[in-house]
């Protein structure tokens, strides 16, 4: 394997897992040993964050936001533009280290870090449009208007499966709108943090920015404990598993901080007796197999009307005998391997779930093993005929599981299927009706925070706000207005009379 990519982002067999953005403490507390799904090689270490060392980075983040939130948003937003050149520059390595890291294939490793490049280009332009509002006030000669201020320190904490996408999203927005990042990363993909770590800071040297501006921490549930407890963070945003945001919703809320959730997706496309399916297998196929089932967004259930099912299953079957399983950094390969032995546990586990319920197996699935997969974690892709009420169908499973359930009703009871379960991130319609296009998106259809028509459900643009509701977790990051989430909203009225006259007109002389 050519790791030369490795050196050019700045990595070495160990590296430093405490970063405050310009200057390195070295953690005492042990590392974490990252090896590659790909092919079970050792790729490096990093420190892990110490408690004491945690702080000595909340305390220059505190720091860097004193001077950060002086400087004009449209200079902030000069930072973030660099930083998208700096990447552009990178692309082929970052994504090369995305697909050895994580495992996903390399056009979807150089695709991740493309989202990158464009979430800096929208914070760029969004830094010259953070808008107020201006109201009309009940009193003569008083104005009265909103203005929005940075919060301070945002904590982030993503997942393995996007492992530097979310956290541009997230921070680049958060600089622009004048506060500082400190960031874990997933403990399953630390080199990819220091990558970007490490790029970013040569932008930031470049430009004498204020030590603390973005920071990582590096480490296990113990670090996100540290900063979902954390008073000095007022913001922590978390991607991850719904178990996991459960635990730090209660925790910031205990303490009456925000948080920031994108939590589990359990993905359905409804295809109905209009729908094209040219369309649909082009879409089912890279929702259920594209990063090997642990998009967030993957699509894990198929609602197929009567009319169309024994189509939509044959094409999928013979769809899925092409799928090409190997090495994700041959741009000839599909589909990559789970991130971990863990990860080939639990897809194994669901597939005998499937079966002691009653399921059918239309694509048997199962782990692959020979030269070519040595690292243990190549699986098939599965295909199970499941019933709307099973069990299993309610939770979701990282991996490429699909679920094909059948209907015989009209939309609605489609809908009332796709809805039937704890979490509502993604869905989808495909039909050429345009009836029953408009009752999806109608505020009885779809309960998903994403809801497409004519494509899957996986492939989000930066523009659109992504999130879902229910066990979801109800955020919004990206694009749109997700910007007033890394800000606190303060309302100003201003008297510019030589009188004092009261709201509501109540007098109170003396």
């Amino acid at each position: 394997m050519n790791t030369t990519f490795l050196k050019k982002l700045g990595l070495k067999k160990t590296n430093e897992g405490t970063s405050t953005g310009l200057k390195t403490i070295k953690g005492k507390s042990g590392k974490i040993d990252s090896y590659s799904p790909v092919d079970g090689k050792y790729i490096g270490s990093v420190n892990i964050t110490s408690r004491k060392d945690y702080d000595k980075v909340i305390d220059t983040a505190q720091k860097a936001f004193k001077e950060w939130r002086q400087v004009p948003a449209p200079k902030r937003g000069e930072i973030v533009r660099q930083y998208g050149e700096a990447l552009r520059k990178n692309k082929d390595a970052l994504g090369r280290l995305v697909s050895y890291e994580m495992g996903k294939s390399l056009q979807e490793g150089w695709g991740e870090v493309q989202e990158m490049i464009d979430i800096c280009d929208f914070a760029v332009g969004l830094s010259r449009q953070l808008y107020g509002l201006t109201m009309h006030s009940e009193r003569p000669q008083h104005r009265m208007y909103e203005q929005w201020h940075p919060m301070g320190i945002v904590g982030i904490i993503s997942a393995f499966n996007f492992p530097v996408a979310v956290w541009a999203w997230n921070s680049m927005i958060a600089m622009v709108c004048g506060d500082v990042s400190v960031w874990k990363g997933s403990e399953k993909t630390p080199l990819c943090s220091v990558a970007c770590q490490n790029i970013l800071q040569g932008v930031l040297r470049a430009n004498k920015i204020p030590e603390g501006v973005s920071s990582i921490v590096t480490g296990d549930y113990k670090i996100g404990e540290y900063m979902s407890t954390d008073t000095r963070l007022p913001l922590i945003s978390a991607t991850g598993s719904t178990r996991m945001g459960k635990i730090v919703s209660a925790t910031v809320g205990a303490r009456l901080g925000n948080s920031l959730l994108e939590l589990g997706g359990n993905n359905a496309v409804i295809v109905t007796p209009d729908a094209d399916l040219n369309l649909v297998l082009a879409g089912l196929v890279f929702g259920a197999v594209g990063t090997c089932g642990q998009r967030c967004t993957s699509t894990r259930r198929v609602i197929i009307h009567e009319s169309q099912y024994d189509a939509v299953k044959k094409g999928l079957v013979k769809a899925y005998k092409q799928v090409k399983i190997g090495n994700p950094l041959d741009p000839k390969m599909h589909m990559g391997p789970l991130i971990d032995h863990d990860a080939v546990s639990a897809y194994l586990t669901t597939i005998d779930n499937i079966k002691k319920e009653g399921g059918k197996l239309a694509v048997k699935g199962g782990v692959l093993d020979g030269k070519n997969y040595e690292s243990g974690c190549y699986v098939k892709p599965c295909i199970a005929e499941v019933g709307p009420n099973f069990e299993v169908v309610q939770h979701e499973t990282f991996a490429p599981i699909l679920y094909l359930i059948k209907y015989s009703g009209n939309v609605e009871d489609a809908i009332e299927i796709q809805n039937n379960v704890p979490q509502g991130l993604s869905s989808a319609i495909m039909t050429n009706n345009m009836r029953e296009a408009e009752r999806f998106l109608s505020v009885s259809g779809s309960d998903c925070g994403i809801a497409n028509v004519n494509i899957g459900t996986s492939g989000a643009e930066i523009g659109g706000a992504f999130g879902g509701e229910k066990e979801t977790g109800g955020g919004r990051e990206s694009g749109s207005d997700s910007w007033k989430a890394y800000m606190r909203r303060q309302t100003n009225t201003i008297n510019y009379s030589t009188e004092l006259p009261l709201a509501q007109g109540i007098k109170f002389d003396f």
